[in-house]
């Protein structure tokens, strides 16, 4: 088991996930780990970046796949011990010109990014180490203002707990 400082970058084969895996090789002293759900994109990304001179580990994870998430979850356990940076960087989104219905949208865009997410984080919580730092990428995308206002003050709520919310965005997608 390695004892050096391990980051971890979710839904990282592109976009903004890659170029935080870039910045985080040139300037983390420790691990990279590069996740994605589709194996050869992920090494195609990892292959990009050793041609760059930079170093990073690839892991299949797909976020939505409960298996997937305690597969990377033991891998971690025994290669490294723990995390020290976990960027939650998976997720979805429609483009404006897609032609599926909005319940569908909702249904997948909610178990992705936010359920996907929270089952990241509840596996993954164990491990982090003393002082480790977790950061979620988010667009403005999610934001409140595309809600009713019922819906606005619920999510908006000072005492909303993590069931109260789950229990309002399966009310949301349906």
């Amino acid at each position: 088991m390695s004892s050096s400082k391990v980051a971890v970058v979710t839904g990282a084969n592109k976009g903004i996930g890659f170029a935080i895996v870039r910045k985080l090789c040139k300037d983390f002293s420790g691990t990279v780990i590069l996740t994605a759900r589709d194996e050869q994109r992920g090494q195609e990304a990892v292959n990009l970046l050793s041609g760059e001179g930079l170093s990073a580990k690839f892991h299949q994870l797909d976020i939505i796949s409960l298996e997937s998430i305690e597969k990377f979850k033991k891998c971690l356990q025994e290669q490294y011990g723990g995390i020290d940076i976990l960027v939650n960087n998976a997720g979805i989104a429609y483009k404006g010109a897609s032609t599926a219905p909005f319940s569908e949208q909702a249904e997948v865009t909610t178990r992705t990014n936010f359920r996907g997410t929270l089952d990241v984080c509840r596996a993954l919580f164990p491990l982090l180490r003393p002082h480790a730092r977790v950061v979620n990428v988010s667009s403005s995308i999610g934001r409140l203002a595309q809600l009713s206002e019922e819906f606005q003050k619920k999510f908006s709520s000072q005492t909303l707990t993590e069931d109260s919310l789950i229990s309002l965005l399966d009310q949301f997608v349906q």
